[in-house]
């Protein structure tokens, strides 16, 4: 299991909004006697986990410190990873935690690991946040972190910690500091209203980014997170592409397209975008320079060629065609040459997306009367189907390659046919719905903030 960098952990806490950062304690212990979860075994047993409120003094910093010590309990369980234990079972209170877990306490309840932290509200206004991930088994402080930022930026303070607990326990990078794209709808189905929304990957802080009166669609994320390209679709013209800055609520026209397939998704260095278009009734893969707007044409085929990806060293491209007959996923090298079909699987293959890790390509794959949400590795072998159902599409990667979003549609006379949106991990049995204000579809998940 890959150790805890705190160093990094820092970094990236130091990197916004936080004031002061003061390293409280962080127990290296042997390999053989580490605490984890082996997140690479065919059968992962969840972790049993203590997680009190975290204790405050005055109503404003109990009520943070219970809000925060919620969201940290949300998105540890919602990896699937850990078992939180109900709060009715614990044996030591708050107040005396603060001193030091009696241990034998939680290990009569089975607590494996331990949460203790504390909320205070400083006299310059500052939120001072403070935790402590304990081994309750053997006694050992594992990882420790005090802050102090601003109280409006209690939640994020939430998700950074469970990111470093979910870390420290098994050996990866968290995913909960991050957010998600998608294309929100409401309406009857013959006029559908469709517009960009935003959100925490949970689903808090929810707002729309673009007012409905145009069609939406493909949303997906800049290496940097700041930027958003999407495809829309104003009445009576040609298809547009927009870049849209998240910070700022600015948009920028990349140009007018006739018979654009998919918005353009970013180079892995965010100096270029590629995109499928339609030239001469035929569609084939195209990069474009940002900083020159100037094309460079990767596919030129009768067969139809859309959905393309860059590996995340900018490498290769995986990309959808025609070619063989039926849709199947192909791969190239990033200046068009070396292409080589990679499924012959039964069924149509569309929407190929590479891991953030390179190691693995998720993928769309449709049967007669069925979907699939699967992976496989890039020589498209080792192919493993997710989640199933009458209508799945649009995988999106979390940050750290573990856990895929997309959406389901159900038939129309099945919960009126309204999309949603669904998270499963990489071992098929942690599906779970994301809750969003209205019907949702294409999500696109974003790098750390």
């Amino acid at each position: 299991m890959r150790k805890f960098n705190f160093k990094i952990f820092v970094n990236i806490l130091q990197k916004l909004f936080f004031i002061s950062i003061l390293y409280v304690g962080f127990a290296v212990m042997p390999a053989q006697a580490t605490l984890k979860v082996d997140i690479n075994s065919g059968k992962i047993e969840p972790l049993p986990i203590a997680l009190p409120d975290f204790f405050g003094s005055g109503t404003q910093a109990i009520t943070l410190g219970r809000d925060i010590a919620s969201v940290i309990s949300s998105d540890l369980q919602r990896s699937g990873l850990f078992r939180l234990i109900d709060s009715r079972a614990f044996i030591q209170g708050r107040n005396s935690l603060r001193v030091r877990p009696r241990f034998p306490a939680w290990r009569q309840i089975q607590a494996e690991a331990l949460v203790v932290g504390s909320a205070e509200l400083r006299l310059n206004g500052k939120l001072r946040v403070e935790f402590r991930l304990w081994d309750v088994l053997r006694g050992q402080q594992l990882v420790g972190l005090r802050t102090d930022t601003e109280p409006r930026n209690w939640r994020r303070v939430a998700h950074i910690i469970a990111d470093a607990i979910y870390s420290r326990i098994t050996g990866e990078e968290g995913y909960f500091d991050t957010r998600v794209v998608y294309v929100a709808e409401s309406g009857p189905a013959l006029k559908r209203i469709k517009r960009l929304a935003i959100m925490d990957q949970d689903g808090a802080n929810h707002r729309y980014l673009t007012s409905g009166s145009n069609l939406v669609l493909t949303p997906r994320f800049s290496p940097t997170e700041q930027e958003i390209t999407y495809l829309e679709y104003p009445p009576g013209k040609k298809p547009r592409v927009y870049i849209f800055n998240i910070d700022t609520g600015q948009r920028e026209k990349l140009g007018e397209f006739d018979g654009m397939t998919f918005a353009p998704r970013y180079s892995p260095d965010g100096k270029g975008v590629i995109m499928s278009m339609a030239q001469n009734g035929n569609s084939d893969i195209f990069v474009m320079d940002l900083r020159t707007r100037r094309y460079q044409q990767l596919t030129s085929h009768p067969a139809i060629d859309t959905s393309p990806c860059f590996s995340p060293d900018g490498k290769r491209i995986v990309f959808t065609s025609t070619r063989g007959g039926k849709g199947q996923i192909y791969v190239m090298d990033s200046d068009g040459k070396n292409k080589k079909r990679i499924t012959f699987g039964r069924g149509k293959y569309s929407t190929p997306v590479w891991s953030p890790r390179g190691d693995k390509i998720a993928f769309t794959k449709q049967t007669p009367g069925e979907w699939f949400i699967g992976v496989m590795t890039p020589d498209g072998k080792e192919e493993r189907l997710l989640a199933r159902g009458f209508a799945v599409e649009g995988p999106t990667w979390s940050p750290n390659g573990r856990v895929l979003m997309f959406f389901r549609q159900p038939p129309a006379g099945k919960e009126g046919g309204r999309p949603k949106l669904y998270s499963i991990d990489l071992t098929g049995v942690n599906e779970r719905e994301i809750r969003t204000p209205t019907d949702a579809s294409d999500p696109a998940w974003s790098p750390p903030k």
